[in-house]
């Protein structure tokens, strides 16, 4: 009889020899399955293209008709590929191609249909579990659905979990991708360009209409923000039939998704196609209103039913070294934010010298270094590209990550390895390398007479148990005209949580348990970023969503609490039939 530890040394070399014939299986022809034109390689039967189905060609080299069983073994991998780099760096155009113009990269409904044939209908999909999708999305039904052409169907099961899809299927890094049950013997599915091809082409074919609540509850709810989290969570209570007002400070709606993430990566026309639809369904926007600055947080108390605070988390976490307060040091966001109401204000047709000069950051001409990476350093760079800078560096603090997982990063984490984002490629095609340092960290800015920036110096460090220790007599100096701060954000700024007295944690996030939402003042509840600290667009609309399910059932029970209405005690005074006035 074998031993227990034999038993499991045969169980797993059974399971290696698996893996090996799984992977013998996917050996790809010589020429290989994908044409030239960066799609499976197509072959049709006679004249007409519509007499016949066409055939696609699989990794074994055969030609046979599309279908589901084995598809992650038959067809490879195929992500839809971003325009090509030279040629996006010329205007400030989406990345991602559209249909009906790019062609010649789009990937066509056959091709999207191979790629869904690749989701392998697992037993557990963990690309839809908390590893996966915090949302949640239907992933492996509105891949099937979209291999079986249903894309109605689709956009409804996607619409379910999903407020935003437009949003997420351009912004997101997929962390439904890297818990993808085919990533553990070959490459995931491509569930992000299904997930925006799924959206585009039902606002395409004029499927996502406006939806109007039947009826309505009489109660009233200020959501503050209008950031993802904002967005959700009034679109959710608006459904439900509340009568919702949004108040954002800036001057256009959209938070994050209008001033935070550049043009390149989300054409603003799809935030106003949204919000333009969310104001056809009956929520009101009233921008340029600061809560607890130009907007008293007590006349929101007085007029509204719920708060619901969505503020994002909009503290940077800043740089404190000498040379800091030289001229040309910003942070991400002022960079960011000056460049997308600088093209804002040409698209509307304003002149160049109409153009508050003052508040424009260029960096045209100059030397820029980018310290921190992430999503927010690589649109920085990205930024800085299309201005025409002399030359773009982006420092990390941390060593450069592996090319495959460590072993302490099993699937189905989300994969820290060594990627290559959009910046990254552009910098790449143009001077020929790679933007990234790793291990540096920057111990001095140094100005010229004018006080402006003119170089900076950076040490060299080694990951310690104690963190980073930097290097002794490593310093090196770096030419630098312009420098951006992109070291991500700590907290909500303090002064909407001191005006209403609300209980923050340790980090000085707004205090309230994922799940209930509740601050410590009755009726104002939070989510998102300023409530769960710095994360993603799709965490956000989670919460969001979240907030707004917490929020509806305060506002059913304050409804139908006669106790509550007759009394009218506390801040939040049953005071629904008093019209805003803000």
């Amino acid at each position: 009889m074998l031993s227990t530890t034999s038993r499991i040394v045969s169980r797993r070399n059974t399971l290696v020899a698996r893996a090996i014939r799984a992977k013998s299986t996917q050996v790809e022809s010589s020429s290989g399955p994908i044409a030239a034109d960066g799609r499976h390689e197509v072959w049709r039967e006679g004249i007409y293209d519509h007499d016949n189905e066409p055939k696609v060609r699989r990794r074994d080299g055969s030609m046979q008709s599309v279908e589901k069983l084995r598809g992650f073994l038959n067809y490879q991998r195929n992500p839809e590929p971003y325009r090509d780099p030279v040629e996006r760096l010329m205007d400030w155009e989406e990345i991602n191609p559209v249909p009906d113009r790019d062609i010649d990269v789009a990937h066509t409904d056959l091709e999207r249909k191979v790629q869904a044939a690749r989701c392998m209908d697992c037993g557990t999909p963990f690309c839809q579990t908390y590893s996966g999708c915090p949302v949640n999305n239907l992933i492996p039904e509105w891949n099937n659905l979209v291999y079986q052409d249903q894309w109605d169907e689709a956009i409804e099961r996607l619409h379910s979990t999903n407020n935003f899809p437009e949003f997420t299927g351009r912004v997101c890094p997929a962390p439904c991708e890297g818990s993808c049950v085919a990533g553990l013997v070959d490459s995931p599915v491509t569930i992000k360009n299904i997930e925006y091809a799924i959206v585009d082409r039902a606002f395409r074919d004029g499927k996502i209409t406006p939806r109007i609540p039947a009826e309505r509850s009489g109660m009233t709810v200020a959501v503050v923000g209008s950031g993802p989290a904002g967005l959700a969570c009034a679109d959710e209570l608006n459904q439900k039939g509340h009568k919702v007002t949004v108040f954002e400070r800036a001057d256009r709606v959209g938070g994050l998704l209008m001033y935070g993430i550049p043009n390149m990566k989300l054409e603003k026309d799809t935030v106003d196609r949204r919000v333009n639809l969310l104001r056809e369904e009956g929520i009101e926007f009233v921008t340029n209103a600061n809560i607890g600055q130009n907007v008293d947080v007590n006349e929101l108390k007085a007029n509204f039913d719920a708060m619901c605070l969505c503020l994002g988390a909009t503290k940077p976490r800043d740089l404190p070294v000498p040379g800091r307060e030289l001229k040309g040091v910003h942070f991400a966001m002022e960079f960011l934010t000056a460049n997308q109401k600088k093209l804002l204000l040409t698209k509307e047709g304003k002149l160049e010298s109409q153009w508050e000069k003052d508040n424009w950051i260029t960096a045209e001409g100059k030397d820029v270094i980018v310290i921190g990476g992430g999503d927010t350093g690589t649109d920085c760079i990205g930024t800085s590209m299309r201005h025409r800078c002399k030359s773009v560096t982006n420092f990390e603090l941390m060593p450069q990550p592996p090319m495959a997982r460590a072993t302490d990063n099993p699937w189905p984490q989300w994969p820290r390895v060594f990627g290559i984002d959009y910046g990254h490629a552009e910098v790449r095609a143009v001077y020929g390398h790679d933007p990234r340092v790793y291990s540096v960290m920057t111990k001095e800015l140094i100005g010229d007479e004018a006080g402006n920036v003119k170089a900076l110096v950076t040490q060299d460090v080694e990951m310690t148990p104690q963190g980073p220790k930097a290097i002794e007599g490593s310093e090196r100096e770096w030419p630098a005209d312009l420098v951006v701060l992109s070291m991500g954000f700590l907290s909500p700024e303090d002064y909407v949580t001191k005006e209403l007295g609300l209980d923050v944690d340790q980090r000085n996030n707004i205090q309230a348990v994922y799940g209930d939402f509740r601050t410590n003042i009755e009726g104002v509840f939070a989510g998102g970023d300023c409530r769960r600290g710095q994360s993603l667009v799709v965490w956000a609309i989670n919460e969001g969503r979240g907030t707004a399910a917490a929020c509806d059932e305060y506002l059913e029970q304050k409804r139908f609490d006669d106790s509550a209405m007759t009394q009218g005690h506390g801040a939040f005074a049953n005071l629904s039939s008093l019209s805003p006035s803000i």
